[in-house]
């Protein structure tokens, strides 16, 4: 998928949903340092990024003409991978596009990429504890007990996708 969509008038975003081995390199190292931009150097994790399930994945990302990095970007992981449903993980939303509502459209442009993959599956997501109800809002309800991950509470949290007749 690719379609533009404006944030603003004058920024149009570039939506692409990619396999990895559809990535270029440049966009790929775009990615990671977005990634490590929010959850290396903003949130202060240390963890492994490159976890090994990239490859095994679809990379949701809105790209802007107006920097290297996407400004908003997900990481929709196949079934069977790190968990037996489909997962949403490594979501960020750099800082030029935070308050424009970039972090709702990316997870319900996820929603829906996989909603179309694995109909009829269900998504299952390590969420940071304090976006409970920000992922509630799309239909992921709690399972569990909050935990620590990385030295910040999460949560995990199931949506069960509906079959599309």
């Amino acid at each position: 998928m690719s379609e533009s969509t404006g944030v603003e008038a004058a920024a149009p975003l570039d939506w692409r949903w990619r396999r990895f081995d559809a990535l270029g390199v440049h966009e790929l190292q775009y990615i990671y340092a977005a990634r490590q931009r929010v959850f290396g150097l903003e949130q202060q994790c240390i963890y492994l990024d490159a976890d090994g399930c990239d490859e095994h994945a679809f990379h949701l990302a809105a790209w802007s003409a107006r920097q290297r990095e996407p400004l908003a970007y997900a990481r929709v992981v196949d079934p069977g991978v790190k968990y037996d449903e489909a997962s949403i993980g490594r979501v960020v939303t750099l800082g030029a596009g935070r308050g424009r509502g970039l972090g709702r459209e990316l997870v319900a442009r996820a929603i829906a990429q996989a909603a179309m993959v694995w109909p009829g599956t269900a998504i299952r997501i390590s969420a940071q504890t304090r976006l409970e109800r920000f992922y509630e809002s799309f239909g992921f309800s709690s399972v569990g007990t909050p935990y620590l991950e990385d030295g910040i509470d999460h949560t995990e949290m199931l949506l069960q996708l509906r079959s599309t007749p």
